[in-house]
């Protein structure tokens, strides 16, 4: 793993390498994840909202040492100052979101009305990417993957893409990522603790599609 990816992680999961070690095979952290597509009323795609789950090991290593009010317990204005350095971050990333309209790419700006959720002992991390400028196109493509294949990205089993307040006549589809053969599992586990995966691309095997299409 390289020194800047070792950072990210210590920065945006909270020293989880440094409390779980660096032992743990690709990937280290899992994320279920439900995507909304938000439009404006002129019927312009404006932004796409994430909320992403972590899993129960990143989200006891994330909250350890937090300072609570009532134990076990996180409001979220006690998880606020997490939540901020998370989508700081990320953007380094693109926040592992990237998008597509008429085939071309969508630039996303920095993302707002993010926070944190502490819920069942696990965290959700919520925000709003906004595209630089309203996205006005018969298809709009989106991908969620970390290339490094650190993060695993899931969508979540009901209701996980939504379309908030579209023109009428557009539909969606969902293409959800490969399963992982055995032959990828071995060839992850050879990979020597602390070192990078060779393709960086990797991760892309496993991204999760969106394709958006309206009239």
């Amino acid at each position: 793993m390289t020194l800047k990816l070792t950072r990210l992680v210590v920065a945006v999961f909270a020293g989880l390498l440094a409390a779980g070690g660096s032992a743990l095979a690709h990937p280290h952290v899992w994320v279920t994840m439900k995507t909304i597509v938000v439009y404006a009323p002129d019927g312009a795609a404006v932004g796409v909202r994430q909320a992403w789950t972590f899993d129960d090991m990143y989200s006891t290593f994330a909250t350890q040492g937090l300072e609570s009010k009532q134990k076990g317990v996180f409001t979220r204005e006690e998880l606020q100052p997490l939540a901020q350095v998370n989508v700081e971050s990320l953007k380094e990333y693109d926040y592992f979101t990237y998008a597509k309209e008429n085939g071309k790419k969508a630039i996303f700006s920095d993302p707002v009305d993010y926070h944190l959720e502490f819920k069942d002992s696990m965290l959700t991390l919520h925000f709003l990417l906004p595209f630089k400028a309203p996205v006005k196109a018969r298809t709009l493509d989106l991908e969620v993957y970390d290339s490094s294949y650190f993060v695993d990205f899931q969508l979540v089993e009901k209701d996980a893409v939504v379309l908030a307040n579209s023109p009428a006549g557009c539909q969606f589809s969902v293409g959800k990522p490969q399963e992982m053969t055995k032959e990828m599992a071995q060839r992850l586990a050879r990979i020597p603790p602390g070192q990078q995966i060779p393709e960086n691309s990797y991760g892309a095997q496993f991204s999760n599609k969106i394709a958006v299409k309206c009239p």
